[in-house]
């Protein structure tokens, strides 16, 4: 089957356990090996369809799993920082966002001996609010971002934000390219399409429709966390803390599993009918970026 254009395949690599933990219950936990057994299942799968994408990985990830950075350096994907303690931008100062990206970025050029030349927020937490983050991502020498959801959202988003891959100056006037991640127009508003939660949620036949109309105009950016291939039950120590959660969150948690098993086919069909790459070679290939 001939192979759309190219787009970008990207992986937040992140332990779904331990952030559940942290930020649903207040409970820290450590990083499980969860997230080595099912980023390993996305290497795989990537192995099969002969596709190199980028690895957005958590500093915390790194830092208790360092084969595992190595392991994804070595088979040749690209090596992307997810920040360190997964802290979103507006939670955090200027200067404590620069110390959280620095010493992730030098982590994971210290274990995998590799320049690493892109960044995603966790959350999607680059919005008109923290657009601060923008300095100091290009101030850490970061060469692109793929932080933003160019919507009109609740939790994420920045509305009317450019949708293809442009470079931007940032507030004090430095430089940097932008990847926002996939929306489509549906009757005025942007919806967010192809990663995360939407991919399984979304029949793919939406899926791929959304990918066919988006790539009409520019190359989908494409994302997904380890965990959403996640069907094995949690530990018990994560439904001790659910028990005790209110009705509404416990609703919102059991909700996040809803399909999950439908993620691993739906990936492997995309990655059978469409060419993706990693970030940097797309923004390294396009030539000219928009302004």
């Amino acid at each position: 089957m001939d192979k759309k254009p190219k787009s970008v395949f990207t992986v937040d690599v992140e332990d779904g356990i331990s952030i559940a933990m942290r930020d649903a219950f207040s409970v820290n936990s450590p990083q499980t090996s969860r997230v080595v057994s099912l980023t390993n299942r996305i290497l795989e799968l990537l192995a099969e369809h002969q596709v190199k994408g980028t690895f957005f990985v958590l500093g915390q990830v790194a830092e208790k799993f360092p084969n595992l950075v190595k392991k994804i350096a070595t088979e040749g994907h690209e090596l992307g920082v997810h920040g360190y303690n997964h802290l979103q931008f507006h939670k955090m100062t200027p200067e404590q966002a620069f110390q959280e990206l620095s010493s992730a970025k030098k982590l994971i050029e210290d274990i995998s001996g590799l320049e690493v030349f892109g960044h995603r927020a966790p959350a999607f937490s680059i919005s008109p609010d923290t657009q601060w983050g923008l300095d100091v991502i290009a101030e850490v020498g970061f060469t692109y971002d793929s932080s933003i959801m160019p919507i009109n959202g609740i939790r994420y988003g920045w509305a009317g934000f450019r949708k293809g891959i442009h470079s931007i100056i940032t507030p004090s006037g430095k430089e940097l390219i932008e990847i926002p991640l996939s929306t489509v127009n549906i009757l005025g508003k942007e919806i967010p399409v192809c990663g995360g939660g939407y991919l399984r949620l979304f029949p793919y036949w939406v899926t791929k429709m959304a990918l066919e109309k988006i790539q009409e105009e520019r190359p989908v950016a494409l994302y997904l966390h380890p965990y959403e291939l996640d069907t094995e039950k949690y530990p018990d120590y994560y439904f001790e803390q659910l028990k005790k959660a209110t009705l509404l969150k416990r609703y919102k948690m059991k909700s996040m599993w809803i399909n999950r098993k439908s993620v691993y086919p739906k990936l492997s069909k995309l990655l059978q009918r469409y060419e993706f790459d990693t970030a940097f070679n797309l923004v390294r290939c396009r030539s000219p970026i928009e302004k």
